[in-house]
């Protein structure tokens, strides 16, 4: 309480966006923060005081509210495309209340693309009105392909900037346009997130403490031009269920101009962890990180768009 409370509180009076753990380095600007260094790390006093999180998830959203809309306004000419990889029924909640905050977007005219990764189709009759939809079928004994998911919704997608986005990530409702703007301030990808904020069960909800806060993360939500994501070969489509991607795909978007300093606030719904996420360095995604890295982010590109021709 001491040596953290009293920065905590003064930085939630001034500006939140600055509140952070208390050997943490990191750039400001204005109210866009980095953190200077490689891997995300936890809020430390939310999970050691509750009460500090919650508080942080309600001024965080009143300065970034929600608008949660059940269908999207159709257009033929949209400017930032929603790119959501999904499988199975377990996590069906999770997608329709994430796309009800992409239905919510102000600002740009968004499309949000849906790619269904399963030997049936299982989501699509429960999509609302204005959701776009690709089914690639696969065998059931498959893992699931988050880089073959978003890959083909790329391919697919019509707006000149890209989020790639999860399927249990809640937006708020000037998200999309804070995408639109920091591509047009000239960067070809960008990690908007502040804070992302994990709470229990499969709605957006202010009411409990979240479970943890996760600073600056790298996955989850990726902002990219389009043309920049081809140019550098997409995701990585050998990296196969948990783990990985978005470490490889930082590292090859580093070879661009990139907007580091997030702050945007979003919502990370609680679901089950994947089998192999307990596996840490052992999953066999994340030892194929462990061995990539050490090649050139530049190759790294050069066979990966060879792969694509």
């Amino acid at each position: 309480m001491v040596y953290d409370w009293i920065p905590f509180e003064l930085r939630l009076r001034r500006n939140w966006t600055h509140i952070r753990n208390r050997h943490d380095s990191v750039d400001i600007d204005g109210d866009g923060v980095r953190c200077d260094w490689r891997w995300t790390s936890d809020l430390h006093i939310a999970n050691v005081f509750p009460s500090t999180g919650r508080r942080l998830l309600r001024t965080a959203f009143a300065q970034w509210p929600l608008a949660l809309e059940e269908n999207l306004a159709e257009t033929e000419t949209p400017r930032v495309s929603f790119i959501i990889g999904h499988r199975g029924v377990a996590r069906l909640p999770h997608l329709l209340n994430t796309i009800r905050s992409i239905a919510g977007q102000r600002g740009v005219p968004v499309e949000c693309v849906v790619v269904e990764q399963s030997p049936q189709q299982e989501a699509r009759q429960h999509l609302s009105r204005g959701v776009r939809y690709l089914h690639t079928p696969v065998d059931v004994s498959q893992p699931y392909n988050r880089s073959r998911a978003f890959n083909s919704g790329a391919r697919l997608a019509r707006g000149d900037v890209l989020i790639l986005h999860d399927n249990d990530v809640v937006v708020p409702r000037d998200y999309a346009a804070t995408a639109a703007k920091a591509i047009d301030a000239g960067y070809d990808f960008a990690n908007l997130i502040r804070f992302l904020f994990y709470v229990r069960g499969s709605e957006a909800s202010f009411e409990e403490p979240p479970e943890r806060i996760v600073e600056n993360t790298q996955g989850g939500s990726v902002v990219a031009r389009r043309s920049a994501y081809f140019d550098i070969g997409g995701y990585d489509e050998e990296f196969i269920g948990w783990g990985g991607e978005d470490n490889d795909f930082w590292d090859r978007a580093s070879t661009r101009k990139v907007q580091r300093h997030g702050s945007v606030p979003l919502i990370h719904l609680w679901h089950a962890p994947q089998p192999e996420k307990n596996l840490g360095d052992a999953a066999p995604a994340v030892a194929r990180y462990r061995e990539i890295e050490k090649i050139p982010a530049v190759e790294r590109i050069a066979r990966l768009k060879g792969l694509a021709r």
